[in-house]
């Protein structure tokens, strides 16, 4: 919420009289007394085994900025940055270090880096959806009850105490993955070689594009399907830049990069303690007394 409008909010249900510029003081300590608590944050997600990373944008002022979060069910990291790709995730600092999983939606800049990766699949069961109803394709119905059989195959599996699919059942899917991609290809051509000799990348339509996708990354595709600690989808990334998006609805934008810096340390630091069933109060409380509350690592 907007500072003024807080302090709005304070005087009618408390009674309590707290100017915008005393607010802002406070949100600047509690800023730097995180500052520590930030850093064992980023420590701990790099020692996890599976990470969810994902992106969004935001307005600062009259620009447009990235708020790029990694996260597992228990940790959550957001920072802020004028760029997408490469050069943000440089400046965050961690993916070159962590040796895990990363579950993403396909961002190009997270490939570069030598951790495993798993594409999130729920993406594909919308893009599979849109080839199948608008451009009358079957072979995109049947990847994806294909993509959900495994799914409900690695479900049932971990439900009763497995660790692996058997190898007949992986050479089923294979099978029938390997099958419907050559269908794919079969009902969408590759496009002619452009005109000019310079003419740069020749486009695709839709389906090829998600059917290089699918064949030149199977297996981040069908990651859940041999490590059962990595998930059929990016969701929990997903869900953790729900907040920035009621951020900006409330508040239309951020008026400084600091602000949104500010944001970013204290909504990880919520946003974690959240995950591991702390009082947020109490925990904001001991913060602006010098002592914040250590999650979980």
């Amino acid at each position: 919420m907007p500072y003024a409008r807080t302090s709005q909010l304070l005087q009618d249900l408390l009674g309590v009289q707290l100017s915008a510029g005393s607010i802002t003081t406070f949100v600047g300590a509690c800023h730097q007394q995180l500052a520590e608590v930030e850093t064992q944050i980023k420590t701990a997600l790099l020692k996890a085994a599976v990470i969810h990373q994902d992106e969004t944008g935001l307005r600062v002022g009259k620009t447009r900025q990235w708020v790029h979060v990694c996260s597992t069910d228990q940790l959550t990291h957001y920072a802020a940055h004028p760029k997408r790709g490469r050069e943000a995730l440089k400046a965050i600092g961690m993916m070159e270090h962590f040796a895990g999983t990363s579950v993403h939606d396909g961002l190009a800049s997270y490939q570069g880096y030598p951790c495993r990766h798993a594409l999130c699949n729920v993406h594909h069961l919308r893009e599979l959806t849109f080839i199948e109803e608008e451009l009358n394709q079957p072979w995109a119905a049947g990847m994806k009850d294909l993509l959900l059989d495994m799914k409900q195959a690695v479900e049932q599996a971990r439900a009763v105490g497995k660790r692996e699919l058997d190898v007949l059942a992986l050479g089923r899917f294979h099978r029938r993955y390997d099958l419907l991609l050559a269908q794919g290809y079969q009902a969408n051509a590759p496009p002619p070689p452009p005109h000019k000799v310079h003419g740069g990348r020749t486009k695709q339509n839709p389906a090829r594009n998600l059917l290089d996708r699918l064949s030149t990354n199977k297996w981040q595709v069908l990651a859940f399907l041999y490590d059962f600690a990595v998930p059929f989808d990016n969701n929990q990334a997903e869900r953790d830049l729900r907040m920035i998006k009621v951020q900006q609805k409330v508040s239309g934008c951020f008026r400084t990069n600091q602000g949104v810096a500010i944001f970013c340390r204290i909504r990880s630091y919520l946003s974690t303690l959240r995950k591991q069933g702390g009082h947020l109060l109490s925990a904001l409380e001991q913060t602006l007394a010098g002592h914040p509350l250590l999650p979980a690592l």
